[in-house]
């Protein structure tokens, strides 16, 4: 049974409270909150930071490096990266919430605030676990290193200066894990089962502004075919031709592994996709945004600006565009392909722009690693690899690992994936200190498999 006193809560609850928000320019983020974020990891976890090597890395971010076991076989073998990050988005309007954002409170076995899961959650879960280790007198079969973002929810500079750290030291990891899938409840239709998503890959990220400009004036006396007309045209475009579908080796997979646990009637379409995968992608089109995601690079209309008054037609009206890449497309022909929709009136300007991320194998020792430690601390899940929609730091580590994986060893229900970046962010405490146990049991099995190191 779950206890509030187990190692751990404390201190998330206690981290839960500083706001380490991150701003995209790095003079404006308060170091302060991140100050105390250090000092509190070093008085929770303090054999972690004394038998570890302690690293800066700007804004305010961390490496540790913490030695294997010197008797172990694997201990002079490539090591591993565990990510997490500090930072967390702003909380939004408070009065939504049923908790303080900001209070940390545990409530009928629920901690509440902004960043359970995304992500300092997983940050005081894996370093529990490290600790715990050493705490036992024990040491990881391979060394490992922490590496905790401080700036990632605005995509700043500090994963890029942690793979510059690493790459300055001569360390090429066997596989890095960081945010990502978790143990999902209801993530696919018809799938009775919590899925254990791994990501392998995520999407990539283009954010575009839209500007449609014209002369304007006197709200008395409105011309047709004015920047807002145009820019509304552009929108409603836009959405009526969508990106085509198209499943990813790595989609593939997941539906493989997913077969038997899908309705019998859907079955015979799994077995014939790799053969006629767009029948597959259009059906996941049609099941809703979440599977719809896995399919195609999409679009979100995310900002909006025009007129400083209501009785003035505005001179130019602004949209911003978030697009997510599919995996085996690029970043440049999904904005050409966006100029050709809008038409040559719509002025475009690329804000933010990645390719999507490599694909990381499955068929891999690494792989086995992290669905064993998935399989042993929960055993009604089921494994599948998958393409994460949303951007992580650990797409800068895939310069130095070939491995990169995502996943959250946390089970979340639809409602819960839903607050994230939004309000009721929450973590039951049974959840948390299972996320503790999965990084235990990823430490304990950092070995030689099928004689790869």
């Amino acid at each position: 049974m779950a206890t509030t006193d187990a190692p751990g809560v404390s201190a998330l609850r206690e981290i839960l409270r500083l706001p380490t928000v991150a701003m995209p320019d790095p003079a404006d983020t308060p170091a302060a909150p991140f100050v105390e974020l250090h000092r509190l990891l070093r008085k929770h976890f303090p054999l972690t930071h004394d038998i570890g090597e302690v690293i800066d890395v700007p804004p305010h971010g961390l490496l540790i490096r913490v030695p294997a076991d010197p008797d172990s076989p694997t201990a002079g073998t490539d090591p591993i990266v565990l990510m997490a990050h500090m930072d967390v988005v702003p909380i939004g309007d408070e009065h939504r919430w049923s908790q303080p954002p900001l209070g940390g409170d545990l409530v009928d076995g629920v901690i509440w605030g902004r960043g359970t899961l995304d992500d300092k959650g997983q940050l005081v879960a894996v370093i529990t676990a490290v600790e715990s280790l050493l705490a036992e007198g024990g040491r990881p079969a391979r060394e490992v290193w922490l590496s905790f973002g401080s700036d990632e929810e605005v995509m700043g500079s500090g994963a890029q200066s942690a793979v510059a750290i690493l790459r300055e030291r001569g360390v090429t990891p066997w596989f890095v894990l960081d945010e990502g899938g978790a143990v999902a409840s209801d993530a696919f239709p018809g799938v009775t089962r919590p899925l254990g998503v791994v990501g392998v890959s995520e999407k990539g990220v283009l954010s575009l502004r839209l500007t449609a400009s014209g002369r304007g004036g006197h709200a008395s006396r409105p011309t047709k075919g004015g920047p807002a007309a145009r820019i509304a045209a552009a929108i409603t475009r836009l959405e009526r031709r969508p990106f085509p579908a198209h499943l990813s080796p790595a989609t593939l997979e997941m539906f493989r592994r997913l077969a038997p646990h899908l309705p019998r009637p859907v079955r015979p379409l799994i077995d014939r996709a790799e053969r006629f995968p767009g029948a597959l992608a259009r059906v996941m089109v049609a099941a809703g945004p979440e599977a719809a995601a896995l399919a195609r690079t999409t679009i979100a209309v995310t900002t909006l600006s025009g007129s400083p008054a209501i009785n003035v037609s505005p001179t130019a009206v602004r949209v911003g565009l978030n697009l997510r890449i599919a995996v085996g497309e690029t970043a440049s022909a999904a904005t050409g392909r966006i100029r050709r929709i809008v038409g040559r009136d719509i002025e475009i300007e690329v804000e933010e722009s990645h390719d999507p991320s490599p694909l990381s194998p499955v068929d891999d020792p690494a792989f086995t690693v992290i669905e064993q430690a998935v399989t042993e601390i929960f055993p009604d899940a089921v494994p599948v690899p998958y393409v994460m929609y949303a951007a992580t730091d650990s797409r800068h580590f895939t310069e130095i690992c070939p491995r990169v994986y995502r996943f959250a060893p946390f089970r979340m229900s639809a409602q819960q994936r839903e607050s994230i970046h939004s309000y009721d962010e929450r973590l039951a405490l049974a959840d948390f200190l299972d996320g503790i146990r999965w990084y235990r049991a990823l430490l304990e099995s950092l070995t030689d498999i099928d004689g790869v190191a």
